[in-house]
């Protein structure tokens, strides 16, 4: 295919992710900005007046960073395993599959679809808590490559899902077993620090952490792990997981039966 031929390609599968999402906007952009402005309401006011101070600031500061990270994750690996499953279980994945689209090509559009709506969510997210909290950037470039990473790494998490899933059950398994234990327990609430030495070790294995606290250190500049270590952790997943990713549409994995 020729350059041009590539770049329309990927627009339509990026633009119909869009319009997919944002036409039903009140399934898809409104629940999460109510559950996370309850979050904040709960644990950011009524809980944290209570706590006090974490890592040095208000906890409702502290939380926040988590919270988008959270919307993030949850968002981007829900937007692509949804929607290409759709298009596995109507069998119109089928059509585009023989095309002469390149595996890449279909694989990216589907990627920044997810991170569109990721993204999107959290800069939602974002400026509601900005009526609970002040937040200063402590670091814009950490910040922002941590939060496109994170949301390319679970659109591709989604992506991998949405392959392997046989039916719409097995599309739910994966983020109420995995992703929002690992969410909770990846330092969203609270600092490892506050924890004993072995369970300390145990959270330093739950990869969400690194996610998590990476983009903390942009915005408040403190972490629980060195920040430059949750980049290069984001990185290697990303590249295990597109690996894996093209692996499977070049076998035609759970699509062609």
């Amino acid at each position: 295919m020729s350059p041009q031929a590539i770049l329309t390609a990927f627009s339509t599968i990026v633009v119909r992710e869009i319009r997919r999402f944002t036409r039903i906007w009140a399934q898809t952009l409104l629940p999460p900005a109510v559950t996370m402005t309850l979050y904040f309401i709960i644990f950011g006011n009524l809980i944290g007046s209570r706590i006090g101070e974490m890592g040095g600031f208000d906890y409702m500061a502290f939380i926040v960073p988590g919270l988008i990270m959270m919307a993030v994750i949850t968002n981007s690996y829900s937007n692509v395993v949804s929607s290409f499953f759709s298009m596995k279980f109507q069998r119109s994945i089928e059509e585009l599959l023989v095309s002469p689209v390149p595996n890449w090509v279909i694989l990216a559009g589907y990627v920044t679809g997810g991170m569109a709506r990721g993204l999107g969510i959290g800069l939602i997210v974002t400026l509601l808590s900005l009526a609970f909290t002040r937040l200063s950037i402590h670091s814009v470039p950490m910040m922002v490559l941590t939060v496109f990473l994170t949301s390319a790494l679970f659109s591709l998490g989604g992506f991998i899902n949405a392959m392997l899933a046989t039916k719409f059950d097995d599309i739910s398994i994966v983020p109420t077993f995995v992703l929002t234990p690992l969410t909770y327990l990846g330092g969203v609430f609270y600092s490892i620090d506050m924890l004993p030495a072995f369970w300390q070790g145990v959270s330093m294995a739950n990869p969400i952490l690194y996610m998590v606290n990476g983009f903390r250190y942009g915005i408040l500049g403190v972490s629980d792990v060195n920040p430059f270590v949750s980049l290069g952790m984001i990185l290697v997943f990303i590249a295990i997981l597109a690996f894996i990713s093209m692996k499977m549409l070049a076998r035609g994995k759970g699509i062609r039966h």
